[in-house]
Order: C-alpha cells, then sequence, then structure tokens
C-alpha cells in the first residue's frame, strides 16, 4: 500500500469517525431541546395549578360580593375594593361562566331545576342561582342553573299538542 493509499484510507475512517460524532452531537441537542420544551411546559403546568388552586379558594369570597350585591349592600369603598378583587382575578385567568339565554352546556353548568316549555327548542339557561367560574380551560365550578327545554316527545302534554 503506498503512502497516498493510506492517506485516503485514514482520511475516510477520519470522516466517517466524523460523521458518527456530529450525528451523536445532533441527537444530544436535539434531546437537550425537548428537555427545554419539556420543563418549560412543566413549569407552566405547574403555575396554572397553582393559580387555579388559590382561586378555587376565592370563590366563596366572590359568591359573598355577589350576594351582597343583589342585596344592595356594595358600596362606596367595599364596592372599590370589590372592583379591585374582581379586576385582578380576572388579570390572572378567573372568568365568570354561566348567564341566563346561553344554551345548557354539562360540561360548564349544574342544572338544578329543569322546566318544559314550548318557547325552547333546546335546553337553555333560564336563571343563575350562583355564577360558575373557570381559568382557562379548567373549570373551577359549573355555574349553578335553571334549565327550561322542549318538552319530550312522547310525554303526555307533546301527545297532545301533536294531535
Amino acid at each position: 500500500m503506498t503512502s497516498h493509499e493510506v492517506a485516503r484510507s485514514e482520511i475516510r475512517r477520519l470522516r466517517a469517525q466524523l460523521a458518527e460524532r456530529t450525528a451523536d452531537l445532533q441527537r444530544v441537542k436535539a434531546e437537550y431541546d425537548n428537555y427545554r420544551k419539556r420543563v418549560h411546559r412543566d413549569r407552566l403546568a405547574v403555575r396554572e395549578i397553582a393559580v387555579a388552586n388559590v382561586l378555587a379558594r376565592l370563590l366563596p369570597v366572590m359568591d359573598a360580593i355577589e350576594q351582597a350585591r343583589e342585596h344592595g349592600e356594595v358600596s362606596g369603598g367595599f364596592a372599590v375594593v370589590a372592583e379591585e378583587l374582581e379586576a385582578q382575578l380576572g388579570a390572572l385567568g378567573l372568568e365568570s361562566i354561566g348567564k341566563a339565554g346561553n344554551p345548557f352546556d354539562p360540561v360548564v353548568h349544574d342544572a338544578l331545576s329543569y322546566t318544559s316549555s314550548d318557547e325552547v327548542g333546546r335546553a337553555t339557561c333560564t336563571a343563575v342561582l350562583r355564577s360558575g367560574y373557570r381559568v382557562g380551560g379548567h373549570v373551577l365550578r359549573p355555574a349553578e342553573v335553571a334549565v327550561a327545554g322542549p318538552p319530550a316527545l312522547d310525554s303526555p302534554r307533546s301527545r297532545q299538542h301533536a294531535g
């Protein structure tokens, strides 16, 4: 074997080693990037859970403010405190759910009463008995509602209207 052939053989071997090390480095970099993404995602999830837990503990305070409003007892300095509390909780992502007139959704509503009505084409919230809340896509508490819906097709009342 000539010295040129030996040199070429050595260059091929070194290139193969370089390709192997480059592939190893790319794999390690991809694993590290995935690790960083996973840690970031986990941190966000922990933060969301912590915020949701704190907000859930404040729901009785929100209920008390809502009841005080219904009785006309939110005024003066208390009104300012209530509005600021609601604004800050809203900034953390707390969102009230459940409005009269909304279609009934068992994911965000808890029906406490149901009445049949010819005036609605589908189950509809007629009154909110206690507000529900969510943060992000997580329902902290479903809204407690009264629901009206169309009469059942096989009920005696429906058969009277059909006949």
